[in-house]
């Protein structure tokens, strides 16, 4: 899931520290965050008075205050532009007529993840509040600024543009250094966890980069191990917490609600074959937990799944073209070639070969790459899985 943590300063905390915040800043605002989540919590729904497009405008929702037997519409008040306007977060709620579970889906976490969202439109417009048990919450645009433009990260305005992975905020700060914490914080404390017994987070591959299909989630945790095996497809990244403490799924993890993220292939495209493969496997899920009735459609069970808990990358060393030699979900094996690379003459410049025997879980998409791109993604296993590679999420 893209840069790794290291024991170096981000070069936005080098900047607050060098500045010398002082303590008493660093503890009121925990403090004021402290207050926040316990304002957010469980405070009933709050309707600002606006409506946007004929939609009410919440800035806290807690599903139950929500008719039930019927679908409603709504937009959530996320964080202040510059302008001192909002940022607005659509929100669909389908609610049983009957009491049950409550899952939530998200996705636009990065803004060039189009199948996500795809996916979840999909399966909210498959169900039938009247005959459902329980609710079902999604957000399709939870980083708007990032997805007004189809890039990957939100456009923060703080000194000049800065570039901020949204899904290395979570839970956020509602009152943190950066519009994207403070929006993260908003949307968790009064939106998401409040209203989530399970939560699935959707996302693809990076701009530039192809991935398979896949699940990432913590196969020892029987909750979430439960919900994984409910997908039909041929991956999952036995991932661990601590090594992505900071996005979305694990927030929610944090938060005692079962959790996991599915990848649905390349960026800024739709893949109708992946989609139905993730919607078939959601409604598995919302099945599951008696959300819905009806048989149980192809499951892990169908498929042969490869189970790996790290990312091998190889990373390009040269600059030019890049030819593949295998293909996503292809088996293979230490030794074995996956990629050349040509120079502008047509010469071969470097050639590329695994390191461990396992299966294709991205490649680049983007024909030509400088050195230190990722080439190649493999899922493997690896005997004491006490660290994970960068996965370029």
């Amino acid at each position: 899931m893209s840069e790794k943590t290291t024991g170096r300063l981000a070069r936005r905390d080098f900047m607050i520290a060098t500045v010398g915040a002082p303590a008493a800043l660093v503890a009121g605002t925990a403090a004021a965050q402290k207050a926040a989540v316990s304002a957010g919590s469980g405070s009933g729904t709050i309707y600002t008075g606006d409506t946007i497009g004929g939609k009410k405008v919440v800035s806290a929702l807690d599903v139950n205050d929500l008719e039930a037997g019927r679908k409603h519409l709504l937009y959530f008040q996320g964080v202040e532009m510059p302008t001192g306007q909002h940022w607005y977060v659509s929100v669909t709620v389908a609610r049983g007529a009957k009491p049950g579970k409550r899952v939530v889906l998200t996705s636009g976490v990065h803004g060039d993840e189009m199948s996500s969202i795809h996916t979840v439109q999909t399966v909210m417009n498959r169900l039938d509040p009247a005959q459902m048990s329980g609710t079902v919450t999604a957000v399709t645009d939870v980083s708007r600024p990032a997805l007004e433009s189809m890039q990957r990260r939100w456009p923060n305005q703080g000194r000049g543009i800065d570039l901020i992975d949204m899904n290395r905020e979570w839970p956020g700060n509602e009152n943190g250094l950066t519009a994207p914490s403070r929006h993260a914080g908003l949307l968790f404390n009064r939106l998401l966890r409040p209203n989530a017994d399970a939560a699935i987070d959707f996302h693809t591959g990076t701009t530039g980069f192809d991935v398979a299909a896949f699940n990432i989630g913590e196969t020892g945790r029987p909750e979430v191990k439960a919900m994984l095996d409910l997908y039909p497809v041929g991956q999952i990244f036995d991932m661990p917490k601590h090594a992505y403490p900071t996005v979305l799924h694990n927030a929610f993890i944090d938060a005692g609600i079962p959790a996991f993220t599915p990848e649905i292939g390349a960026a800024r495209v739709l893949n109708p074959g992946m989609i139905e493969l993730f919607v078939e496997g959601t409604m598995n899920v919302l099945k599951h937990h008696g959300i819905v009735a009806g048989p149980m459609g192809r499951t892990a069970k169908d498929m042969t799944v490869f189970v790996g808990n790290s990312g091998f990358p190889i990373l390009a060393t040269e600059g030019g073209i890049v030819e593949h030699l295998v293909k996503l979900d292809d088996r293979v094996e230490p030794g074995q070639k996956v990629a050349v690379q040509r120079n502008s003459f047509g010469e071969v410049v470097a050639e590329y070969a695994s390191a461990v025997a396992g299966v294709v879980m991205g490649q680049r998409s983007d024909a030509m790459s400088e050195p230190g791109n990722p080439l190649v993604m493999i899922l493997f296993n690896r005997p004491t899985p006490d660290g994970v590679e960068i996965y370029p999420e």
